[in-house]
């Protein structure tokens, strides 16, 4: 139903539509704010240096079987941390 309405309208969205989409980009997550202001945080930047460190290492080397997964964890699992304890708060 809703493709044939577009049909007839020869693929001008309708303005209840633009209307919708205008609000939806104006939303901030709250998640992805709390994400940048954990990693700025001193442990987290601790684990982000090392992670940084290992894929210079791993990266200046043509035929190495090391990957930085261990330090990625790390980060993430500091980051989350992190969030964790400040997320429910600004959810509402």
């Amino acid at each position: 139903m809703v493709f044939e309405k577009k049909m007839i309208a020869y693929g001008e969205p309708e303005e209840d539509e633009e209307e919708e989409e205008e609000e939806e980009e104006d939303m901030v997550d709250p998640l992805e704010t709390l994400r940048q202001k954990c990693e700025e945080s001193e442990h987290c930047m601790h684990t982000q240096a090392r992670l940084e460190k290992c894929e210079t290492r791993v990266g200046s080397r043509s035929a190495t079987e090391e990957d930085c997964t261990e330090e990625l964890f790390d980060f993430l699992h500091a980051r989350d941390h992190c969030v964790a304890h400040k997320l429910f708060n600004s959810v509402k």
